[in-house]
């Protein structure tokens, strides 16, 4: 992983791609949100979604598996070069979380992850944040959901 000064803003990253089927739909929303148009084709065609959709929680669930993977990928990558692996995290929050459009069974999302914004911190010496806009789109190239993440990401040398 990279250390603060590494990151650029304007660097993008390709997370992965998701197909949402009706089991998994169904398997989610039976655990996780339970409302009838994420658990019956009929509810989701009769609702404002016109079919059966994937929770909002689901989708973002599956960009948090994908950024997950695709640190562990990059970090496993710098350690066979020999590179110097910076530990970033955790995470202080995140803003502007958008579901966009809804994501139906069958859809097929790409994420992305493009970095925002990269400054030191103040109050902690040896640290800074990194902001990325996080999105995925669906098959149609239409983007489907969206949010700003921070991460706390260390700099070279000493931290406290």
């Amino acid at each position: 992983m990279p250390f603060l000064e590494d990151i650029k803003v304007g660097h993008r990253r390709e997370l992965g791609t998701f197909t949402f089927t009706a089991d998994n739909i169904k398997t989610f929303a039976r655990e996780f949100d339970p409302q009838p148009f994420h658990l019956d084709e009929e509810a989701g065609r009769n609702s404002l979604f016109g079919g059966l959709a994937a929770s909002g929680w689901h989708v973002a669930s599956v960009c948090m598996k994908l950024i997950v993977a695709e640190g562990v990928r990059a970090r496993a990558e710098a350690e066979a070069r020999g590179e110097e692996i910076a530990t970033g995290g955790p995470s202080p929050g995140f803003r502007d979380l958008r579901w966009i459009k809804p994501v139906l069974a069958g859809d097929t999302l790409t994420y992305t992850s493009e970095i925002e914004s990269v400054r030191a911190t103040a109050s902690r010496p040896g640290w800074g944040i990194v902001h990325s806009r996080n999105v995925a789109v669906n098959q149609r190239g239409e983007e489907v959901y969206s949010f700003l993440g921070s991460v706390f990401m260390p700099q070279r040398g000493e931290r406290r």
